[in-house]
């Protein structure tokens, strides 16, 4: 077998566990921050947008996926319909996503289970939790899928919980109490916080090299996991802010500093902190994190490992392991990236690095998939996206303007994305593009 070919053992279940697990962190931390920016107002409006995006994009990238099932996912697509320089752009920015999003689910874990066992430093924790699943997804793809497919379930099953015990309290006028506190442009500076409620869905691409029959699983895996996150999303924000309003669920009693933690706030409205149910959602909470922070990094071998593989990164990150057949010198590499951003405690910053790489990556993608409909119309498409070209075009839309409204509301944070894709591309162009064939 092939030092660079990655073993096929994913089923659409385990395609919708993955696609599920990378994101649904994102339903237990993170997104509350966009109320602190935007109230409940601005940031469903954003998250209104910000859905339609992931809608249309997702079918987009699933038609590309179905056709050219590589483990580059974006990468691949734009280096075939666009050229290896921007294919190289699309790359970069979705290593960039893959690589700094799980350093701050890494951090809440620790954050997390530091509050169980304080005597333990957090960062004990967060390490820890990178050692122990980047030696899962070592292993064996099927391995870390069946994993990832179980507490995924197990997280989903906790959000429905969560929601069954706090839509009983629901009360609409939580939802218009002080709902717009930063006025319209609010709106714009929640982008991130939307962003992270459906970060990395896209990652179901890029182990499509390693699915059964791709072009089928690939189709049912994504459709089913983005319909499940929309679902899960408009249930967690209303039944959370519907609660006591959205300053219940951003700011701890007492406190003006923002909490990472949105659902615990929710449920202590409601019941005492000592109460059995309490308890029992706030730990099966864990999962969450766990379930997106292993996907991600399954997900970011993979897009490393095809980046080594063309040469467009040193080429020792594009082989496998020669009995687990899994991309072990990329996950080594993106953990201890990882494990350095870590040690910033920037969580906030580095979430919304994530997310410019997120956008980059999607507008490089549907630019891409509007230049693979031009030059390749004879390719085989197992999968066509609906209403071609308007669902492209309405995800290129969204994401210009999204990255165009992050850089203006974070500046030094866009200048730092941009200065990496920069400095990154030159590497390539004086030190790898030569040795390209």
């Amino acid at each position: 077998m092939s030092e660079t070919q990655l073993k096929k053992a994913l089923s659409p279940l385990m395609l919708w566990g993955l696609g599920v697990g990378y994101v649904i962190s994102g339903m237990y931390f993170g997104w509350n921050l966009g109320l602190a920016e935007g109230g409940t107002y601005g940031l469903a409006i954003a998250t209104v947008f910000i859905i339609i995006m992931y809608v249309t994009f997702t079918f987009s990238y699933t038609e590309m996926a179905c056709a050219i099932p590589k483990a580059g996912g974006a990468f691949e697509y734009a280096n075939r319909g666009l050229g290896k320089h921007l294919g190289f752009v699309a790359g970069i920015a979705q290593n960039i996503e893959f690589i700094f999003a799980p350093p701050a689910i890494a951090a809440a874990i620790g954050a997390y289970l530091n509050l169980v066992y304080p005597a333990i430093d957090l960062m004990v924790f967060a390490i820890g939790a990178y050692v122990i699943f980047t030696a899962i997804n070592i292993l064996g793809v099927k391995l870390a899928a069946s994993f990832e497919l179980v507490i995924t379930v197990l997280a989903v099953i906790e959000l429905l919980i969560f929601a069954g015990v706090t839509l009983p309290e629901f009360e609409l006028s939580n939802l218009q109490m002080n709902p717009l506190p930063n006025g319209y442009s609010g709106i714009f500076a929640a982008i991130p916080f939307a962003i992270w409620f459906f970060l990395a869905i896209e990652g179901v691409a890029n182990v499509a090299e390693e699915a059964i029959n791709p072009q089928r699983s690939i189709l049912i895996g994504f459709g089913s996991a983005i319909l499940t996150l929309v679902i899960l999303c408009v249930l967690t924000f209303t039944s959370a802010v519907g609660v006591a309003g959205w300053e219940a669920v951003v700011y701890p009693e007492g406190s003006d500093l923002a909490s990472d933690s949105p659902l615990p706030l929710a449920l202590s409205q409601i019941m005492d902190s000592g109460h059995i149910l309490y308890r029992l959602l706030i730990g099966i909470g864990l999962l969450g994190l766990i379930a997106s922070f292993h996907g991600i990094i399954l997900a970011g071998g993979r897009a490393t490992f095809e980046f080594g593989r063309k040469g467009y990164a040193p080429k020792y990150l594009g082989k496998v392991h020669n009995k687990f057949r899994t991309p072990t010198n990329a996950l080594i590499a993106n953990t201890v990236v990882g494990i350095v951003a870590l040690f910033t405690g920037a969580t906030g910053e580095i979430i919304t690095i994530a997310c410019f790489g997120a956008l980059g990556l999607y507008i490089v993608s549907m630019l891409a998939f509007f230049a693979l409909r031009k030059k390749e119309p004879e390719m085989e498409r197992p999968f066509k996206v609906p209403m071609f070209p308007l669902f492209p075009a309405v995800a290129l839309i969204i994401a210009s303007v999204a990255m165009i409204a992050m850089a203006y509301y974070n500046p030094m944070l866009a200048a730092i994305f941009f200065g990496i894709v920069v400095i990154s591309y030159f590497y390539f162009l004086f030190f790898l593009n030569k040795k390209m064939k």
